[in-house]
């Protein structure tokens, strides 16, 4: 693909030519429900044509209505643009920013059919987690992009680029905002509402702020959870032979294949879409398939059988072509016949932050009936949610009793069951019975000590790059391990068996990326050392460093990244905030911070940054600047809270600059407490 057929803004004279039906070639979202009212989807036209000169409204008008009435939303299919959509060499894009034109990069791989969900609805993941709203503000923002200096900064609103303002070449080059809500009105009923309206997007964590990197972006996170858990619950370090079953291989979930098999358990992950299924079985993300119940419960049997005998067994991976609460039942039928639980460990990361429309299907439907009664009679599609997800807990349960361990993957699973009516509650009716994978493993056992989901995008986009960057983290995680204290030195042993295995696992998918579980030592190691290696030319082209928002400081959420912190501040969304406005002025070239996450619109306020190594001094200063901050922020929050992690953690850090001085906590005697309310 040459330079010359990338030509981005909006084209009005002549019009592109309109494209009346969808793409048979991509999966597409489902139809949206109408929920406007008459004088509300005259605004949404209204917001909608004001892109274009008024020569242009009459021809377009009613292209759009048709399009919302059709489909429940105004993509303007007519200007999606016709060059192919992923990531290409960062020297083969138009802009005048080198800087500007990694994060184009970034938005086009986000969109690329290989990595996105639904990418002619601009839907990266999660069935709702968009990048832009239309094709207009693509469009539109791409041409900013190619066109600002380095002493510009693109505002980006809710999928709306509102301009190109002046600033300084130490600022940001893009700062996002996605979902702010008034508190009051942050709720699902209003993010329909105005998503409809173009108002709004749910930027979801790294969809809406361009930092996406396909199933890659969870597959080292889920990876650690399937170790943990088996270390934690199950009491041992080794997998061979222990079973994980799940569900969801749309978006992030499509990493959970892969992370049993690296973990050396056996996953079996069922999957109501069957193009979402042969996606990841094309991908290599998971390496069987099947839509034969019994065939799986054999291949549980023969597996629990092989194991009795001491057989070692390697990781494996297993797509259920079938609803998961069929797989539940029938699993907690046989294993109550059987006396005891055929599987080990369970969760589920269908996209239940968004129940309604296409995140959950409920059993006994086919997915084609699903999505047709989720849009003509919602009122009945929600009854029937609710009454798969209160049959999905009830065989949970069952499994449970019999010694299955359950954990939320942060999908919302049990904040949906509760609403549902579900059997989900513990006796005492204080909360839930089953734990959120933070707050039993990912928070105790590595948030709290720093660590989380740093990656890396090649910009080059070749694999050479790419392998180069595995060879320079590998070598400083293996001289962390060596030298790291007890507390933290299996998560160095981890992070280097990863690594070094990266490139043997196959974990890349549209652009070439990488992610490492790293604390803010080695990603401020990392970092420097890619910097480094660009300018003596080691690296070919500048590497763009980021994070899931899913991290140590970018995500307040109850339900699931500050699910482990106890003070009562779990739902104060100060920390995130807080974080993208130090990671803003301390180096970040994109600052984003958004509404929505994993678990639901008004639930989280998570936010990211993208920093360009281009081999520059003042790219090191930003990374020196920015990244001890963006990971000590979270920690010391932590720390306030009570972690002992956390305060282990954030010591060692004002040991090693100076310039860090917090408040730490003091501890305070329960006892102390109980006996004077005991008195009173």
């Amino acid at each position: 693909m040459t330079e010359e057929k990338l030509v981005f803004g909006l084209q009005v004279d002549p019009l592109p030519k309109p494209q009346t039906e969808r793409d048979s070639t991509v999966p597409h979202a489902p139809k949206r429900q109408v929920v406007l009212t008459e004088e509300e989807k005259k605004l949404a036209l209204t917001n909608a044509l004001r892109f274009f000169p008024k020569a242009v409204h009459n021809d377009l008008i009613e292209e759009f209505l048709l399009e919302f009435n059709t489909y429940g939303h105004i993509y303007m299919y007519r200007f999606r643009p016709q060059y192919k959509m992923c990531a290409r060499p960062i020297k083969t894009i138009p802009a005048k920013s080198r800087i500007a034109a990694a994060i184009m990069l970034m938005i086009m791989n986000n969109l690329d059919p290989e990595v996105a969900q639904f990418p002619h609805e601009l839907i990266t993941y999660g069935g709702n987690g968009s990048v832009f709203s239309n094709w207009a503000q693509y469009q539109l923002t791409m041409e900013y992009l190619s066109t600002m200096s380095d002493e510009q900064t693109l505002v980006m609103c809710s999928g709306t680029p509102m301009g190109l303002f002046p600033s300084h070449s130490f600022s940001p080059r893009v700062v996002i905002t996605n979902g702010m809500m008034i508190p009051l009105f942050s709720t699902s009923e209003m993010y329909q509402k105005l998503y409809a309206m173009g108002n709004t997007i749910y930027g979801q964590m790294t969809a809406g702020s361009y930092c996406y990197i396909g199933p890659m972006g969870i597959v080292h996170g889920t990876t650690l959870t399937v170790m943990n858990a088996g270390r934690k619950y199950l009491k041992t370090n080794d997998m061979s032979g222990r079973i994980f079953v799940t569900a969801g291989l749309g978006g992030m979930s499509g990493a959970q294949g892969k992370a049993a098999v690296i973990a050396g358990a056996t996953g079996i992950i069922a999957e109501v879409s069957k193009e979402a299924l042969e996606k990841r079985y094309r991908q290599g993300w998971i390496q069987e398939k099947s839509e034969d119940i019994d065939e799986i419960i054999t291949i549980i049997k023969d597996i629990n059988m092989q194991k009795k005998k001491g057989t070692k067994l390697p990781g494996r991976s297993i797509g259920f072509y079938g609803n998961v609460v069929d797989l539940w039942e029938r699993l907690a039928k046989e294993s109550e016949e059987a006396g005891e639980t055929l599987i080990e460990l369970g969760s589920d990361q269908t996209s239940l932050h968004n129940p309604f429309n296409g995140g959950y299907y409920p059993v006994d439907l086919t997915f084609e009936e699903s999505n047709e009664i989720m849009t003509q009679d919602p009122e009945k599609f929600k009854k029937l949610v609710h009454e798969s997800l209160k049959r999905q807990v009830n065989a949970i349960n069952k499994l449970s009793e019999l010694g299955m361990h359950f954990f939320d993957y942060g999908n919302a699973f049990l904040l949906q069951s509760s609403k549902a009516g579900a059997d989900i509650m513990n006796e005492k009716q204080t909360g839930f019975k089953y734990p959120s994978y933070v707050e039993d493993i990912m928070g105790p056992m590595i948030f709290d000590y720093g660590f989380g989901p740093f990656r890396w995008v090649c910009t080059s986009c070749d694999p050479n790059d790419l392998k180069i960057t595995d060879e320079i983290a590998s070598e400083i995680c293996l001289k962390l391990s060596k030298e790291a204290p007890k507390e933290t030195k299996q998560q160095y042993l981890d992070n280097y068996k990863w690594i070094v295995a990266a490139e043997e696992n196959k974990l890349v998918v549209g652009s070439q990326a990488r992610i490492l579980y790293s604390d803010e030592i080695g990603r401020n190691m990392i970092a420097s050392a890619f910097n480094e290696a660009v300018k003596s030319g080691r690296l070919s082209a500048p590497v763009l460093i980021s994070r899931d928002h899913h991290d140590v400081s970018g995500t307040d959420s109850p339900f699931r990244e500050t699910s482990s912190i106890k003070d009562g501040s779990m739902y104060c969304a100060d920390m995130s905030v807080q974080n993208v406005i130090g990671d803003g002025f301390r180096g970040g070239h994109l600052v984003a911070v958004h509404n929505g996450g994993g678990v639901g619109w008004g639930y989280v306020m998570n936010g990211g940054f993208q920093i360009i190594c281009d081999g520059s001094e003042e790219v090191e200063k930003r990374i020196n600047s920015m990244l001890f901050w963006d990971v000590n922020n979270g920690v010391n929050r932590r720390a306030w809270s009570g972690s002992k992690g956390a305060q282990f953690t954030i010591k060692r850090a004002m040991e090693r600059n100076n310039k860090l001085k917090v408040t730490l906590r003091n501890d305070v005697s329960e006892e102390l407490i109980d006996n004077l309310f005991k008195k009173n």
